[in-house]
């Protein structure tokens, strides 16, 4: 209806699931690296809860588009069967295995064979179950009984539970402790905070091609938040409403009024016990009814003047551009064009070779199949460097201050792609391959797309690597006592020894860096001394050492 109104392709904020529109908050990043990580790490089981339209099944979507065909196999259940022959019969046709014509073989069996082969294929099998909480005891025993399920060596099954809070109540019960014991990973995930519900908004509006043609004020925004409580299901009825309210009064900005005017329709809608079950029986001419009613009240609201009334005091200084529309699809269709047609592989060997010009070390001409941390481990070894895998947020990251390779997640893309953090530049992010032909990229853009992990090489120049993790005392000991004494963390006689005073220096170098201070010089600790000291060489993403 006010599509064309305010120059939208499409409507922004429909109720239904669409790739096109996903946008991951901080929680939302949180709760995909959670299960990236129960399912890389073969947890066996993995939990998500969280309150009703808080995007679990979006994120879930979002999940299983990331996850390669090459050496992935996914099924989805969605409103699972209470019965627990029905769910293992609905679990079996999702993953397109047949019905067992042997004598004598359950479909348990014909599982059990069909996850071998795909074990045997090198591939991981991932099943998610949504709206966990509607499984009936047998039925999640029945669950139970799947995972079990494996060889000598791993699970053959990885098993994601998503459901509503009750189901982590469920999961409590005495009949489910066994199920519960084996869930090693577990998230809740959280409400949208306001600023992310504002980025949410601005996202939607921008990607159903609105970008500049409305706009809600701060105080609007805050109107939606307060009602939505952060939640997209909510954030989308309220907004759909509210725009319909700022079409009838012929205007772009979207108010404090007109957004309080949109959701009290809308929740006078919700409270009307008649309306609801009239559209239930007739949703055609409630439709009708709703949208006649909604003109006659907006329009009534205007003849008094309501919705003209000034905002709250200090409104009319405050616009969003205080929260600016990032440019998340033009980049991640750029993205796409740039890193989509590569396999996984070819994306991570030129991401690594875009390190070795960094370390002046040959480049790698072929990849090594396989996962591609452990191809880019083989690669630095084969150049008398050592790999280290990180894993935070983009500020931590950069304040190591070392070209890096990313790992990003790409919408539609299956399997991971990887570009290369290689410098610094005029408040800029430089990146190989440039995307779209630009080699500089905002924080925030790179920050959207990256899943959180990441790989840096460092050179153990005094070969002190592994001899050092085992020494108690001899030469490896007292070459890393000078390296803390010239990092300013080691202020004794270099005795040789591993004491006290050593274990205490490494501890507070470890704690100076943010890093687990265990006392232990390992190779991360090994990594960091060597980049706090000016004679090693040591590639950077600034112009000048720090």
């Amino acid at each position: 209806m006010y599509l064309d109104f305010y120059g939208f392709r499409e409507k922004p904020f429909n109720l239904t699931p669409d790739p096109r529109f996903v946008f991951l908050s901080k929680n939302h990043r949180e709760a995909f690296a959670h299960l990236l990580y129960g399912i890389n790490n073969r947890a066996g089981f993995i939990a998500l809860t969280g309150e009703v339209g808080s995007g679990k099944t979006t994120l879930l979507r979002a999940l299983l588009g990331q996850l390669d065909a090459d050496h992935h196999r996914t099924a989805l259940i969605f409103n699972p069967s209470p019965s627990p022959r029905r769910l293992l019969w609905h679990i079996n046709r999702e993953f397109g295995v047949p019905t067992s014509t042997v004598a004598g073989s359950s479909p348990l069996d014909a599982l059990n064979r069909y996850l071998l082969r795909e074990s045997e294929a090198g591939r991981t099998v991932v099943l998610v179950i949504d709206e966990a909480q509607n499984l009936k005891i047998p039925a999640l025993e029945q669950v139970r009984l799947i995972s079990n399920l494996e060889t000598d060596r791993e699970k053959l099954i990885q098993i994601v539970l998503a459901g509503q809070p009750e189901f982590g109540q469920l999961l409590e019960k005495k009949e489910l402790r066994q199920l519960s014991q084996r869930i090693t990973v577990r998230n809740h995930l959280q409400p949208m905070d306001f600023q992310d519900t504002v980025e949410y908004i601005n996202h939607r509006l921008e990607v159903a091609g609105g970008k500049g043609k409305v706009r809600f004020t701060p105080w609007a925004m805050k109107k939606i938040f307060r009602y939505s409580r952060g939640l997209p299901r909510l954030i989308n009825a309220a907004c759909d409403r509210v725009l319909l309210a700022g079409y009838t009064k012929d205007t772009n900005r979207i108010t404090y009024r007109i957004a309080g005017a949109g959701i009290r329709d809308l929740k006078r809608e919700k409270s009307s016990g008649p309306f609801k079950t009239r559209r239930v029986l007739i949703p055609a001419l409630a439709l009708l009814v709703l949208v006649l009613a909604g003109v006659l009240y907006f329009a009534g609201n205007d003849r008094k003047g309501s919705l003209n009334a000034p905002e709250p005091a200090g409104a009319a200084e405050q616009r969003v551009k205080k929260y600016p529309i990032t440019p998340l699809i033009d980049l991640s269709q750029a993205m796409v064009a740039e890193l989509g047609n590569l396999t996984e592989s070819e994306s991570a060997r030129r991401a690594f070779n875009a390190l070795a010009g960094s370390w002046k070390v040959e480049p790698v001409p072929e990849y090594p199949p396989g996962e591609p941390g452990k191809g880019m481990e083989r690669a630095a070894l084969d150049r008398k460097l050592f790999l280290y895998r990180f894993s935070g947020n983009l500020g931590a990251l950069l304040r190591i201050d070392s070209p890096a390779v990313l790992e990003i997640t790409l919408p539609g893309v299956w399997g991971k792609r990887f570009i290369s953090l290689v410098g610094r530049k005029d408040g800029k992010l430089l990146v190989d391959p440039p995307i779209a032909g630009q080699k500089t990229l905002a924080f925030d853009e790179l920050e959207k797309h990256w899943s959180g992990q990441a790989f840096l090489l460092w050179k153990d120049a005094l070969n002190l690597m592994p001899k050092i993790l085992t020494a108690v005392k001899g030469e490896p000991v007292k070459q890393l006592q000078a390296l803390l004494r010239e990092a300013g963390a080691y202020n004794h006689p270099g005795t040789g020894v591993y004491d006290p005073e050593t274990r205490s220096a490494v501890k507070q170098f470890q704690s100076s860096k943010g890093i687990e201070a265990d006392g232990i010089a390992g190779g991360q600790t090994l990594m960091f001394l060597y980049r706090s000291i000016d004679r090693f060489e040591t590639p950077r993403l600034s112009a000048e050492k720090k």
